[in-house]
C-alpha cells in the first residue's frame, strides 16, 4: 500500500500539469475527439467553443464567492476560535486524516459548497495543532469528502428530477428524492463511503521520510486582521465608520433576518446561493467592523486567481461536448452494450468520462438525460436509479478533476499534484464501492 501511494504521488509531481495547463490540454483533447467521431468541421467547433466560453460566468462568480466569504468568515476570532479548539481534539496525525475526512464528508453530505470550503479550512487549523502530519494529504483527506455530495442532500440531479416541471417531467415525471438520496441503495453507498474514506486515508500516511509538512507560520494571514488600538479622538467621519461595529452589527442582522425568513418558508434546503450569502453575512458580523471585514476580503481574493482564469475555459469545453453531440456519442457509447443489470453501472462509468469535460453536474445531466432514460426505459431499469447513477460519475472523477479541487487548493495554498497522488487511491477505493452498490442492490 505504501508502495503504491509513494509511486502514484510521485507520478502526479511528475507528470501532472498546472490545472491551466490541464484545461488547455483538454480543450485540444475535446476539439480533436469532436472532429473524429462527431459531423462537426473545424470551424464548426471552434465556434462552439468560443460561443460557450461565457457560459459559466454566473457559476464562477458563485465559486469566487464561495472561497472568498469562506476565508473571511474562518479569519473572523470567533470562528477561529471554535474551529482552533475542534483542531486540538487529535493528539496525532492518524486520529487528524480521520477526523478531517469525517467533516468533510459530514459537511459535503449537507451541502457541496459548505463542505469544500470547510474541509479545507479546517485542514488548515489541523495543521497548525497537529505535529508531523503530512499536509499534503491533510488537504486531501479534507476534498476526498467531495465525492460523496451527489449521494447527498444537496445533489443538482435528485433535486432537479424532484423539481415540478424539470425539463425530463414529460419522460419520468417528478421523482421524489425517498426514491433517490433516501433510497436503500443510495444509503448503503453513502454509509459505506463514511466508513471507508477516512480509513483508506488513514492508510495514506506516508513514511515519516517521506511525510511533507507546513511551516505553520505560513497559515497565518498575511496581514493582521485583529483589531489595532484606535484613536478615537483622531478619528475623521469616515473613519469612524470604517470602524463602526454598530454599522456591521446592523447590516449583519438584515442578512440574518433574510435567512431565518428563508429557512422558515422554504425549510432547510441549502443551494449556493444561501451557503454564499449565509458566509458573507456571518463574516461581516464576526469580523467586528467594516475596515476589518475589507481586509479579510482583500486577503482572500489573492487565492482565487484559478477560479477567474480557468473557469471559462471549462465553459468552452462544456460548448463543445454538447452543441457538437460529443457527449451524447460518449454516454450512446457505454449504454448500448448494457442490460437491465449492468446498466447503472454503464451510466455511471459513461458520467465519470463525460464529467471530465463537462465538470456541472445539472449541465452534465442536461446532456446525458435524453439517451439515459430513454435507455432505462427500453431496459426496464427505474428512472430514479439511472438518474443516481449519473449522479454518482459525475461525483466520482472529482476526485482526479483540478477544477473542483481549485477552491481547496487556494484556501491550502497548495497544488493540484501535491493531493492528487493522494486522490487517485480515492478514485479507484470509491469507484469499486459506487459500482459494486449499482450491481449488488
Amino acid at each position: 500500500m505504501k508502495y503504491v501511494i509513494s509511486l502514484s504521488n510521485r507520478m502526479m509531481q511528475r507528470y501532472l500539469p498546472d490545472p491551466f495547463l490541464f484545461v488547455v490540454l483538454l480543450t485540444f483533447t475535446v476539439f480533436g475527439l469532436a472532429f473524429i467521431f462527431t459531423n462537426s468541421s473545424p470551424i464548426n467547433i471552434v465556434q462552439y467553443w468560443g460561443e460557450g466560453f461565457w457560459g459559466l460566468l454566473s457559476f464562477s462568480m458563485q465559486m469566487l464567492l464561495v472561497l472568498v466569504t469562506g476565508h473571511v468568515l474562518a479569519s473572523s476570532p470567533l470562528f477561529k476560535k471554535g474551529l482552533g479548539s475542534l483542531a486540538g481534539l487529535p493528539s496525532s496525525p492518524g486520529q487528524a486524516i480521520i477526523l478531517v475526512s469525517v467533516v468533510s464528508l459530514l459537511a459535503s453530505f449537507i451541502n457541496w459548497g459548505f463542505g469544500l470550503v470547510i474541509g479545507a479550512l479546517f485542514a488548515k487549523e489541523l495543521a497548525k495543532k497537529v505535529d508531523h502530519v503530512d499536509y499534503r494529504l491533510l488537504i486531501a483527506s479534507a476534498y476526498s469528502g467531495f465525492v460523496i455530495w451527489h449521494g447527498g442532500i444537496s445533489g443538482s440531479i435528485p433535486l432537479t428530477i424532484a423539481t415540478p416541471d424539470h425539463f425530463s417531467q414529460d419522460i419520468i415525471g417528478v421523482i421524489p428524492t425517498s426514491e433517490t438520496v433516501f433510497a436503500p441503495y443510495n444509503i448503503a453507498i453513502v454509509i459505506t463511503l463514511f466508513i471507508t474514506i477516512p480509513l483508506v486515508n488513514r492508510m495514506m500516511i506516508p513514511k515519516k521520510e517521506e511525510t511533507i509538512t507546513v511551516d505553520r507560520s505560513s497559515l497565518e494571514d498575511s496581514q493582521n486582521l485583529q483589531a489595532a488600538t484606535l484613536d478615537t479622538a483622531a478619528m475623521t467621519p469616515s473613519d469612524r465608520l470604517e470602524n463602526s461595529r454598530v454599522l456591521s452589527f446592523l447590516i449583519g442582522i438584515l442578512g440574518i433576518i433574510f435567512l431565518i425568513y428563508y429557512f422558515l418558508n422554504s425549510g432547510f434546503q441549502l443551494n449556493l446561493d444561501i451557503v454564499n450569502f449565509s458566509f458573507l453575512f456571518l463574516g461581516i458580523l464576526f469580523q467586528g467592523t467594516p475596515k476589518l471585514f475589507l481586509r479579510a476580503v482583500t486577503n482572500a481574493v489573492k487565492g482565487a486567481s484559478g477560479i477567474i482564469i480557468q473557469f471559462p475555459f471549462y465553459a468552452g469545453l462544456m460548448g463543445i461536448m454538447v452543441s457538437s453531440g460529443l457527449a451524447t456519442v460518449m454516454s450512446e457509447a457505454f449504454v448500448s452494450v448494457a442490460n437491465e443489470i449492468t446498466f447503472p453501472l454503464f451510466a455511471f462509468l459513461s458520467a465519470g468520462i463525460v464529467n471530465f469535460f463537462v465538470p456541472s453536474g445539472g449541465g452534465q445531466w442536461a446532456v446525458q438525460a435524453p439517451v439515459v432514460l430513454e435507455a432505462a426505459q427500453r431496459l426496464g431499469v427505474p428512472a430514479s436509479k439511472a438518474a443516481m447513477a449519473v449522479a454518482w460519475g459525475d461525483a466520482w472523477t472529482n476526485m482526479i478533476q483540478p477544477f473542483w479541487a481549485l477552491p481547496a487548493l487556494a484556501i491550502a495554498g497548495l497544488k493540484a499534484k501535491d493531493i492528487m497522488g493522494f486522490c487517485v487511491i480515492i478514485l479507484f477505493v470509491s469507484g469499486v464501492i459506487i459500482s459494486l452498490g449499482f450491481l449488488l442492490f
